[in-house]
């Protein structure tokens, strides 16, 4: 008899799910029946693209990280690595602003760690005071202690005060929407926390790894490498799809024949009921042999909380905060700045409403006419979450209004596009590993039943895509088993 797997949640998560759920029980010539549950009306989660005349506008995530192996993979599985797009090959530059005008990163930065001496010694975006503290990082012994601590308190120990403002806070906390005091370093950075244990310095240890990279690449590329393969390695850090993100969710819709997904259902409740699983929607109920929920995790805690308390609080203990993006479009003409480069970010001591904007037409090519320019900006998060509940016209004029004197706009957009994301930005603080540990013994109680998403694991694409694989293997075993 077939088993029922029931996936709650279609962001990317329950849809690589269902993918290589579907891949490895052909391979293993095993039939289940499977039903993919979403409330909204559309699949893909926090992944959208849309297309106002010529320009292509990311609603959620606007890239994914190529050395995550992941992303790749399934772009490879699913035949989209033509449509792969790297970031600018020449324009690459991150810029701070700082006293209102826009600064230079120092070339050779590795987030928030000087990679190269001279232009961190020439840069004037750290004052020499904090420049010499960030240089006591050779002396400074490691930290043997085992014990998680915040992203602040590991720079501040490391490297001092001022590089948590400078860098830690407005580019690490932006990608989590987070609070560099509250956020655990172990789960969010810990290739940082390695550095440490490793070699002790921070500045040695990105200068080794960059020695060792060089010693590699002077041996030569080796032989027997397929096409794919040699792509692959000719794509940079941040990697799109030519048509959009959403183009990912297109071609995994795609692969769901012989799939019932219900689209617009909400579930009102989830419970164990005679060794399998109850799901309640609004106009039916279905009975499952096993069930992965990958919504957020306060969804989650809401239908465990009436037959599982411990297994509820500590879902409930992840928290979220909400964000919304703004991209504007403009004329070339209208906009001085050349925008030669990625973006910039904005320390919390600046007082805007913004936290960082990308420019998206110079960051990939093909994202607007090239008569025009696309820019996107980032709001929200733990510091500043009331501004989400602002009007769309609101939110615009705020950007727009920050956005003028530093980029020397002449003129107002000719594109707006707002999304907001309430609740949907989970928040990895101290302690986060912990947590997910106990999560993850709490559910083993219950047979078939498991979770996954973003609220565990990693909040990037590819980390969400191998949470997916991991738990079909998952799935697949439970199936074995009770066969």
């Amino acid at each position: 008899m077939k088993k029922k797997i029931v996936i709650i949640g279609g962001g990317v998560t329950g849809l690589s799910t269902v993918y290589f759920l579907k891949e490895k029980s052909r391979e293993l010539g095993i039939e289940i029946d499977c039903t993919l549950i979403e409330a909204s009306d559309r699949l893909g989660g926090k992944i959208v693209t849309d297309r106002i005349d010529d320009f292509i506008i990311e609603g959620g995530p606007d890239s994914f990280l190529s050395q995550k192996p992941w992303g790749i993979t399934l772009c490879r599985k699913l035949g989209l690595m033509d449509q792969l797009v790297s970031t600018h090959p020449i324009h690459k530059a991150i810029y701070i602003l700082s006293h209102g005008r826009l600064k230079q990163f120092p070339e050779g930065m590795n987030l928030m760690i000087p990679g190269r001496i001279t232009p961190f010694l020439l840069s004037p975006i750290v004052s020499w005071q904090g420049k010499a503290r960030m240089g006591l990082d050779l002396l400074i012994p490691k930290n043997k202690e085992a014990a998680d601590e915040s992203i602040a308190s590991f720079v501040r120990r490391r490297l001092g005060s001022e590089a948590v403002t400078t860098f830690a806070e407005p580019i690490l906390a932006t990608i989590y929407a987070g609070d560099v005091e509250q956020l655990s370093l172990a789960a969010t950075f810990p290739q940082f926390a390695g550095l440490e244990k490793e070699f002790g310095s921070l500045i040695w240890g990105i200068w080794m790894k960059k020695w060792d990279a060089r010693m590699a690449q002077s041996k030569g590329p080796a032989n027997n490498k397929s096409r794919e393969t040699g792509q692959a390695e000719k794509l940079t850090l941040f990697v799109t799809l030519k048509n959009g993100l959403a183009s990912l969710v297109q071609s995994l819709q795609e692969q769901l024949s012989g799939i019932d997904v219900q689209q617009g259902q909400r579930v009102k409740a989830l419970f164990p009921h005679q060794g399998r699983y109850a799901i309640d929607l609004s106009n039916q109920r279905l009975n499952a042999d096993a069930v992965v929920i990958t919504t957020d995790a306060t969804t989650a805690a809401r239908w465990i909380g009436s037959w599982d308390g411990a297994l509820s609080g500590h879902l409930s203990s992840i928290p979220y905060v909400s964000t919304a993006t703004v991209s504007l479009g403009f004329r070339r003409e209208d906009v001085a700045h050349p925008l030669t480069g990625f973006g910039f970010v904005i320390p919390r001591l600046e007082r805007k409403h913004i936290l960082a904007t990308t420019w998206s037409s110079t960051k990939f090519q093909g994202r607007a006419h090239p008569a025009d320019v696309l820019i996107r900006s980032f709001l929200g998060g733990a510091h500043q979450e009331e501004v989400v509940d602002l009007s769309d016209d609101e939110l615009v004029s705020a950007v727009y209004n920050e956005l003028k004197p530093v980029l020397g706009m002449s003129a107002k957009p000719t594109m707006a596009r707002v999304f907001k994301w309430r609740k949907a930005n989970p928040q990895y603080n101290v302690g986060h590993l912990t947590r997910v540990a106990a999560i993850e013994k709490e559910t083993e109680k219950y047979a078939g039943l498991f979770l996954a998403g973003a609220a565990y694991k990693g909040v990037g694409i590819p980390d969400c895509i191998q949470q997916g694989w991991e738990t079909a293997e998952k799935v697949i075993r439970f199936v074995q088993k009770g066969a």
